[in-house]
């Protein structure tokens, strides 16, 4: 059974030249995140601190709040990019990552390639992985492309061809971020029936996005983050708040003069 389960969970990164008055210390220090020295008396970041929380089988999760929260980092720490400094984290069921398009992908190699490997690291046979790149290929809509390496790639065609292979298959936990979004339209047109079936298939979903259309849309339960922290976890309705009311119409030039 699928599970996602924390408690006590902090992620920090050491912050190098930390005396460098640059743009990227400014940033980081009007982010609301802590920083302090670790036992190793390095500067660093605490980027998620204290998180307790459990998503079981059936939720829809939205990890919401300003950027810089940690929604990202939480999703990254999830799927095992991240290594906690404290705290325990459980994860049990088959991850599928809609956090970064590159991640898993070897710019070396073709789009063909870089399926059928992922098709392999899944469990399956030489054959299926090739039957699933044709099948990539087809949606993905990259023609010729697919035989080229991904180093060449546009980022639009990164993201067709790293959505294509994450949908080819339906995890039991699915792990998305905003990125998802940013294909062309006519993409995400025919994504979105695609996208839904594999949503509603897994077990688990958890969602970063600030798009609160989508929240109330696909989930059940939201998370909202502030500095690294769990600042309010419960129903989308009650973490949200109410639907905010359309916008009057305003009146046009011609009912204005009348």
């Amino acid at each position: 059974m699928a599970l996602i389960d924390a408690a006590g969970l902090a992620i920090e990164f050491p912050l190098y030249h930390h005396n460098a008055r640059s743009l990227k210390q400014r940033l980081i220090s009007s982010s609301g995140l802590r920083l302090r020295k670790d036992d190793d008396n390095r500067i660093v970041v605490a980027a998620l601190r204290d998180l307790t929380f459990r998503i079981g089988k059936g939720e829809r999760v939205a990890l919401v709040g300003p950027n810089g929260a940690g929604k990202t980092t939480l999703l990254r720490t999830v799927a095992g990019v991240y290594e906690p400094v404290a705290g325990r984290l459980l994860v049990e069921g088959e991850i599928g990552s809609l956090i970064d398009p590159a991640a898993g992908m070897d710019p070396l190699l073709t789009g063909r390639e870089n399926v059928i490997l992922r098709a392999l690291y899944r469990g399956m046979t030489e054959a299926e992985g090739r039957a699933l790149a044709e099948e990539v290929a087809g949606f993905a809509g990259l023609g010729d492309f697919l035989d080229m390496p991904i180093r060449g790639y546009s980022a639009g065609m990164n993201v067709r061809l790293a959505f294509a292979m994450a949908t080819a298959m339906t995890p039991e936990i699915l792990l998305m971020d905003e990125w998802f979004l940013a294909g062309d339209a006519e993409f995400m047109a025919r994504a979105e029936e695609r996208l839904a079936k594999l949503v509603t298939g897994a077990e688990i979903l958890l969602i970063a996005t600030h798009d609160m259309g989508v929240v109330r849309k696909w989930c059940t339960r939201a998370i909202k983050l502030e500095g690294g922290r769990i600042v309010a976890d419960g129903p989308v309705a009650e973490v949200l708040g109410p639907v905010p009311p359309a916008p009057t119409p305003q009146p046009g030039l011609r009912s204005a003069m009348s």
